[in-house]
């Protein structure tokens, strides 16, 4: 016998970051399913009606004939807008947490490594914490023949990738090893944790903390943005996640470096992920649209 399971909620509604903090909760009478929902809804009865295929239960999939036409599914001849700071509120951002660093080391100099590692090597968030899939150590940083430094990862979907390290982001790694007492560079195969834990020993296992962290450096330049009077930036810097950080280090770096090259460094699985990214058209098209006229001047 089958029992329903309630605590199986397929589909979830959120609101907001903002609103979640203003204490608003999501009602699913203001949602409707995306477009992602609705293609993994085809996408699992399609598995399902090909299982009963083989068990000889149906003769066809129906769900072939639906796709094929269905108004449910919009194609998209645009790419979808990818949700990153500008390049002002990075400043603000990382100045902000400089003034945190040398006014209190202890607490910050961590949190000044995390928001370089999490813009200058595009990583997520998941691949700073140590879980029972992989444990982030210094010795994952390591240099090549030729003197060039590489950082190892454990990414999405369990797939490794090496990461080419920049200098500046070798310079924040120094600053932030010789704050632990450490020699400057890491050694072969060195297990002292990437992130260390505050209080105690042992690295962070927890990325609720990393958002913490990160979420008190944005809320502290948000302030000193609306005290500078960029009160526009500073609440778009509200919107921002953790994750908008590895957005933006990926959408810099199309813009100078081969696309084939950034693919490898984010892990992503094809150009088309990659290409995302590359804004340079849009500015065009919009640049030759912008002075479209709806009538002619008197």
């Amino acid at each position: 016998m089958r029992v329903f399971n309630k605590d199986w909620k397929p589909f979830v509604t959120s609101v907001s970051k903002v609103d979640t903090r203003n204490g608003k909760s999501p009602d699913k009478k203001d949602f409707l399913l995306s477009q992602s929902t609705i293609k993994s809804i085809f996408a699992v009865l399609s598995s399902y009606f090909n299982f009963l295929i083989q068990e000889q239960v149906l003769e066809s999939n129906p769900i072939l004939q639906i796709r094929q036409k269905s108004k449910f599914i919009t194609k998209q001849q645009h790419s979808l807008t990818v949700r990153r700071i500008s390049n002002l509120q990075w400043e603000y951002v990382i100045e902000t947490v400089e003034k945190l660093a040398a006014a209190d080391p202890a607490t910050h100099e961590r949190s000044l490594f995390i928001l370089n590692c999490l813009l200058g090597m595009y990583l997520r968030i998941s691949e700073l914490v140590a879980d029972e899939r992989s444990l982030p150590a210094m010795g994952d940083f390591k240099k090549d023949g030729d003197g060039n430094w590489w950082f190892y990862v454990i990414g999405k979907g369990n797939k490794s990738r090496n990461i080419a390290v920049s200098d500046e982001m070798i310079d924040a790694l120094k600053r932030y090893r010789l704050f632990l007492e450490l020699p400057p560079l890491p050694t072969v195969g060195e297990f002292v944790p990437l992130i260390v834990k505050q209080k105690g020993r042992g690295a962070v296992t927890s990325t609720r903390q990393i958002r913490k962290i990160v979420q008190f450096c944005f809320d502290a330049s948000y302030q000193r943005m609306k005290k500078d009077g960029l009160v526009e930036d500073a609440e778009e810097l509200k919107m921002a996640t953790v994750h908008w950080l590895r957005h933006t280090g990926i959408s810099e770096d199309v813009k100078i470096r081969p696309r084939e090259h950034v693919r490898d460094d984010a892990g992503h699985s094809s150009m088309q992920t990659t290409d995302r990214y590359v804004d340079s058209d849009a500015r065009e098209r919009h640049a030759s649209g912008r002075k479209k006229r709806l009538k002619e001047p008197l």
